[in-house]
């Protein structure tokens, strides 16, 4: 696994600043899941652990402290997050504090667990979003991304989510050229319309070129980093990691990318990463260069 060049590199890498601590991501699964999708930037499966899944004790240590901290959003993600037993108690208690997110496949939802999913929503103060992984239009553009039937079982759970009343958000990683991009954000919207929903949410996110993306296609090219140039000027509000923290079982990370580089980690409790960071890696130039923010 490719690891991080940070500690040389941020010798010479602009720094952004925490402009203030807004949102908080949490590796509530760790990096277990049911699929191995070929691109994930941090080689999740079935049998990688690197980092272990947060207990709903663990996870609630931080709510406390990200509230204290004046939070406004809170996102869980793995891995699967539903492979995690305790999310359904973790979900309830992060509703009291702030607006919810949670990323999933949706391949472990059906009808049962989406009414159990509503259930929460409707008694919650908070607001509750599912958003939803896919990477084509059909078995055969999706699953050799994503394994085999993985297509078929994120459409259903897609549908159980939809009949409990969410409007799940689609979310695509750009495996295309940019000249295919326009018309294939169409389709994905489209493919939302045949299902029904009628207001159809999808969000494109750029290829990171670490994890097992680096086997698929490339890793970083040496010249992919940022210096003071790119940013002269820049407003640093436009990458998530000046208002955003990573939360796993191994610490608190500057963001959900870089979870797998041991530089990127900047402490064991979120008072702890209140400073600045040096963008150091290939993946902050993905972000830079395509605006990329991992939140809805």
């Amino acid at each position: 696994m490719e690891r991080s060049p940070v500690p040389v590199l941020a010798l010479r890498a602009p720094k952004v600043p925490l402009l203030s601590l807004d949102t908080v991501w949490f590796q509530v699964a760790g990096t277990l899941c049911n699929l191995a999708c070929r691109h994930c930037f941090i080689s999740c499966g079935p049998g990688n652990r690197s980092h272990e899944m947060m207990s709903r004790a663990e996870v609630g240590r931080y709510l406390v402290e990200a509230a204290d901290l004046g939070v406004k959003d809170l996102y869980f993600t793995g891995g699967e997050p539903f492979l995690n037993r305790e999310l359904p108690g973790i979900l309830e208690d992060a509703l009291r504090i702030a607006p919810v997110t949670v990323l999933t496949n949706a391949t472990l939802i059906d009808d049962r667990r989406a009414e159990e999913l509503a259930t929460l929503s409707r008694g919650a103060r908070y607001s509750f979003e599912v958003r939803v992984s896919l990477d084509g239009l059909t078995p055969d553009t999706n699953d050799p991304i994503r394994g085999e039937g993985s297509f078929r079982t994120t459409i259903r759970g897609v549908e159980a989510l939809h009949r409990a009343g969410f409007l799940p958000i689609l979310t695509v990683a750009q495996t295309w050229s940019d000249e295919e991009d326009a018309a294939l954000r169409e389709r994905f919207h489209a493919l939302l319309l045949e299902l029904g929903i009628t207001r159809p949410r999808v969000k494109v996110l750029p290829l990171f070129r670490v994890g097992r993306e680096t086997e698929r296609t490339r890793g970083y090219a040496p010249d992919e980093v940022l210096t003071e140039e790119h940013v002269l000027g820049y407003d640093f509000w436009n990458l998530q990691c000046s208002t955003s923290r990573m939360v796993t079982s191994r610490g608190v990370f500057v963001c959900p990318i870089l979870i797998d580089h041991p530089a990127a980690r900047m402490g064991s409790t979120l008072a702890e990463t209140l400073r600045a960071f040096p963008l150091a890696h290939g993946a902050c130039h993905t972000c830079w260069a395509t605006g990329a923010s991992c939140r809805n």
